[in-house]
């Protein structure tokens, strides 16, 4: 038995195991290296899709299912499985949408591709650009899985990083949005403020920590470590055994900090946190 093998461990993507650049320190990738060379068991846990993860599925080590859509979906050898779908009809969602919040993108996140259902030159350039597999379709014809559909604010830069910042006057517009959301749907749906200018919409009773505790049944780990930045990381560091968020991170005063995410937060939580937790000198 390794050092590590009463634990599973799942953390966010975004500006956790990543720099605030999307890049991932080298320190994170060796310290998950040596996480489960110790019997650890570790995945990401985060608000993407399939296709926007995809470009890392092979990039992070890992042994265990990834949980994506923020925990609608598991992923594994190229199969999804626990799927949870929102409760909703596409269309009629998506008008009352766009009749009160005209300023919003309105964004379905599936598992062949993203969708935007009206026109938007700026917002499908600035997918060309970030590299997800994005299109334009007919709301009709789409016969995907209703996972998860994603708000976001007009692009000012063709960069992710862009939509965690937000004027005074964006952040009160994406907060009525929230209220409204919650008032009018809440009994079918989980909204998520994953940044300032990107609100995550998902089933009822789908979070991220409902994810990892069933993994962590699964996988008969005693022990649940996880770490993230955001408010859609809530669920799951209220809910953890042990939680850390980066020392950037956007809820960083609720929660025990490790280092900013440029500088290998992770590895903080692998390298010293888990030690401390199991009171072992590795």
């Amino acid at each position: 038995m390794g050092l590590f093998s009463k634990v599973l461990l799942t953390v966010d993507f975004d500006r956790t195991i990543t720099a605030p650049d999307s890049s991932i320190p080298e320190r994170n990738l060796e310290a998950i290296r040596y996480f489960m060379a110790e019997d650890g068991a570790f995945t990401v846990n985060t608000g993407r899709s399939v296709p926007m993860f995809a470009p890392y599925l092979h990039a992070i080590p890992h042994n265990a299912p990834w949980l994506l859509y923020n925990g609608s979906a598991a992923y594994d050898e190229e199969k999804l499985s626990q799927l949870r779908e929102i409760p909703l009809d596409r269309g009629a969602f998506f008008q009352a949408l766009r009749r009160k919040f005209p300023e919003l993108n309105i964004e379905e996140q599936g598992i062949e591709g993203h969708y935007t259902y009206w026109e938007n030159p700026v917002f499908l350039e600035f997918y060309r650009q970030v590299g997800a597999a994005h299109r334009q379709m007919v709301l009709e014809e789409n016969r995907e899985p209703f996972l998860k559909v994603s708000l976001f604010g007009s692009p000012r830069a063709y960069c992710v990083a862009d939509l965690f910042e937000a004027t005074a006057e964006e952040e009160a517009y994406f907060s009525r949005a929230v209220d409204w959301l919650r008032e009018t749907y809440g009994d079918k749906i989980e909204v998520f403020r994953a940044a300032s200018r990107i609100i995550d919409i998902h089933a009822k009773g789908v979070s991220k920590i409902a994810s990892a505790r069933q993994l962590q049944k699964a996988l008969g780990r005693e022990i649940l470590v996880c770490v993230g930045d955001a408010e859609n990381d809530l669920p799951m560091l209220n809910g953890a055994d042990y939680a850390f968020c980066p020392a950037d991170g956007v809820v960083a005063d609720r929660f025990p900090n490790v280092c900013p995410c440029g500088e290998g937060a992770v590895a903080q939580v692998i390298y010293e946190k888990i030690p401390e937790i199991l009171g072992i000198n590795p």
